[in-house]
């Protein structure tokens, strides 16, 4: 494994050795890719800050020869680590219902200027953009992972279809059409965010689409996060990408605009909120990068894309694995719609 120093980035932390695996090659084997994921903070309350760190770290990502770099859950909009906006049962307070439009304002409209920014990354550094975003539509807010090609084109989006306990408060839920599975020349990618990764029907329909990168942006650092990953490398035939944020107290705002609730009193500025362990599995379940607890880093690993093969040799989960006489799954793929206009200008017709 060859070490390669990084040049620092402008918040105040100096991005650590970047972790690259060399993998000899043949003239039969199959096609290597080059993946990285990033373990980063992002720049809170301040998207454009975020954007111009994201570009910083996707041109080093780059230099190094990443083909596909795998941003953390929300890297754009923040994983509001601590805060439990003023809720609890039967009542909202004040400062709350103001953190979350501090929040809402940091989210990115799809399609919106700073979607147009991050393709025009992709296509700047020619790489496959994985990144996670907190995503406004309206005044509903959604965890979500949008996709990007070299060319600078925007593929597509997943939503996070099962936010995890006080994160329902503050996030909408995804429905069937956004559980996407992109073929492009390097792999059939796809995303699932943190403890959507715990889901085995949404892991099953994933399979069943094909993925062979699955790209896991998550917010859980605990070390059984590993064994999840691991298994899924190994359920699904496929690589498992994980990216999480590394932060500290600093990252945040300090109190009284930002609070981590129960917790800042014991907290100082270089405490570890969060600590990564971002990691890169092959089809076989072996680790074949990270993870990383050290700080902010970019992991990356080759994907050796004959593995996939190989691994599906033993275990195939929706192919010569599958008993679909005993065991099915029927997922609905269609947008649910609160509202239908009949009309076809998508407006109520007649007097109001």
């Amino acid at each position: 494994m060859a070490l390669v120093p990084s040049d620092p980035i402008d918040n105040g932390h100096s991005l650590p050795l970047i972790a690259e695996v060399d993998m000899s090659s043949d003239p039969s084997a199959a096609a290597v890719v080059r993946g990285t994921v990033v373990q980063a903070s992002t720049v809170f309350y301040d998207t454009p800050a975020t954007l111009d760190k994201a570009e910083r770290l996707l041109a080093e990502a780059a230099s190094y020869g990443s083909q596909l770099v795998v941003f953390p859950e929300a890297f754009v909009g923040g994983y509001p680590r601590g805060s439990n906006f003023g809720v609890t049962i039967g009542n909202r307070t004040a400062k709350g219902k103001e953190e979350f439009r501090k929040y809402h304002a940091s989210a990115v409209d799809v399609p919106g200027p700073e979607v147009d920014r991050l393709a025009a990354m992709a296509g700047k550094y020619k790489v496959y953009l994985v990144m996670g975003v907190i995503e406004r539509d309206g005044y509903t807010l959604y965890c979500t992972v949008l996709f990007f090609d070299p060319q600078g084109r925007y593929l597509g989006k997943h939503r996070k279809v099962m936010p995890t306990a006080l994160e329902r408060v503050i996030w909408g839920f995804g429905d069937g059409s956004t559980i996407p599975v992109f073929d492009t020349p390097i792999g059939k990618i796809g995303a699932a965010i943190c403890w959507e990764n715990r889901m085995p029907l949404l892991r099953t329909a994933m399979y069943a689409k094909g993925v062979e990168i699955y790209c896991a942006p998550t917010a859980d650092d605990r070390e059984t996060w590993q064994a999840s990953m691991t298994h899924i490398a190994l359920e699904g035939g496929c690589f498992v990408l994980s990216a999480n944020q590394f932060c500290r107290r600093k990252d945040y705002p300090p109190p009284p605009e930002y609070v981590f609730a129960g917790t800042d009193d014991d907290l100082n500025p270089d405490s570890v909120v969060c600590a990564g362990g971002s990691v890169i599995i092959s089809p076989s379940g072996n680790v074949l990068a990270g993870p990383n607890y050290d700080g902010e880093a970019l992991i990356s690993a080759d994907l050796d894309l004959g593995e996939i093969a190989r691994a599906k040799f033993d275990f195939d989960v929706v192919g010569h694995y599958s008993r679909p006489e005993v065991l099915s799954l029927i997922v609905r793929d269609h947008p649910n719609n609160p509202v239908t206009f009949a009309s076809t200008s998508g407006k109520p017709e007649g007097p109001l």
